[in-house]
This record gives structure tokens, C-alpha cells and sequence, in this order.
């Protein structure tokens, strides 16, 4: 199950992401949410959030900018890309534990496909996909290892990705922070281009 609801709230379960949404944006859909989420939890928004009571605690994190991209990429040379499964999720785990630690949880691997390139037995960097809605696909969890940065092979996963998507007839979005510059610069390289900026809120239940 990769979805929660209640009335116009929705969430996807704690062990897959840490997001929420709403269909509307008053404080009837905040008390729907209330059964989804236990005292002391946190679902984050990227968007619009509901009118939240006292019983929530909420904070604008910031605001990040959601990119997209219309054309195909030129894939740069590299290592072999291969197409992660649950033989691969403790690399992806152990990975995404130590440089992508927010929004990556145990079954976040089941919201879509994931690829990776290995350094013999070692799992260099990967990418893959989350959320989605009718002709978009979202690229995410696009992280490497430490001692593999400046190799490009960041840059080679979201360009070969990118391509699949768009021939798949999707349009590939993504979001990241404006601090995170060199993410940033990286997707504009490549020919994403910045569609707007998005709050990101963070919502505590406390009652």
C-alpha cells in the first residue's frame, strides 16, 4: 500500500515517505489528516497545506524550487547503469542513510524504479523515482557517494532517466533547495529549467 486517505487527506505510510497532501485546504481536511497521523509524527507538504489547528505544530522549512525538463539530454560516458531490485535495497539503504537521510525510508524503493552504478561491490550513486501524477514523473533520491563526486555519474543517471521518462511520453520533474547549489547548477547543466518555487512545511501532530 503506498497510500493513506481520509476524506480529502492523504498520506503515504511512514515507512515509504514522509509526505502528505490535501484536496482542499481548510481546516476540515487538517481534521482528516488527524487520523493519519499519530501524536508526535511529522508529514511534510511541498505545496499547499491545510489550515492547521492548534493540535498541529507547523513550520515553513523553506521554499524549493520544482524544475522540469522538455527535451532529451546528451548522456555523457560512463560506467554501466543497472536497474536496482530488492537484491540491491540494503546498498540503496546504507546509501541514501549516509547522504540523503530526510526522505528516504525503508520502502521508498517501492514508489517506482531506481538505478544505480556500482564500483565493484561498492554502490557509487543512484536515482530514481517517487512521486507521480498523470503525464509527470518526479526524479529523486539522486545522491553519490562522497569519495565518487566530480566522476559525473550523477549527471549520467539524470540524463539516462530523463530520456527513458520522455520517451515514455512523461514529463520529468524535480525538486531541490536553492542551497543546495550544486545540485542546482548540476539539473541546470543538463537542461532542466526552474518551473516555480514551492513551500516546503513541515506539520507535527501534538494532539
Amino acid at each position: 500500500m503506498l497510500a493513506k486517505r481520509n476524506g480529502d487527506a492523504a498520506r503515504y505510510p511512514g515507512d515509504v515517505a514522509p509526505f502528505a497532501a490535501a484536496g482542499r485546504f481548510d481546516a476540515c481536511a487538517a481534521e482528516q489528516l488527524v487520523a493519519l497521523v499519530e501524536p508526535g509524527e511529522t508529514v511534510l507538504f511541498v505545496g499547499p497545506a491545510p489550515a492547521f489547528g492548534t493540535g498541529w505544530r507547523v513550520e515553513l522549512l523553506e521554499h524549493i524550487a520544482q524544475m522540469v525538463c522538455v527535451s532529451r539530454l546528451a548522456v555523457a560516458d560512463g560506467p554501466e547503469v543497472i536497474a536496482l531490485d530488492a537484491w540491491h535495497t540494503p546498498d540503496v539503504l546504507e546509501l541514501t542513510a549516509r547522504v540523503y537521510p530526510h526522505y528516504f525510508r525503508p520502502r521508498t524503493v517501492d514508489m517506482g524504479r531506481y538505478f544505480g552504478i556500482y564500483d565493484g561491490a561498492k554502490l557509487a550513486a543512484i536515482t530514481g523515482e517517487r512521486m507521480r501524477f498523470d503525464g509527470h514523473t518526479e526524479l529523486s533520491a539522486i545522491c553519490t557517494d562522497p569519495a565518487y563526486l566530480g566522476r559525473g555519474y550523477a549527471q549520467r543517471l539524470v540524463a539516462l532517466l530523463t530520456n527513458d521518462l520522455l520517451d515514455r511520453g512523461d514529463v520529468p520533474f524535480l525538486h531541490v533547495s536553492h542551497r543546495n547549489a550544486r545540485a542546482k547548477a548540476l539539473y541546470e547543466f543538463l537542461g532542466y529549467r526552474r518551473r516555480c518555487d514551492i513551500a516546503l512545511v513541515s506539520a507535527q501532530r501534538i494532539a
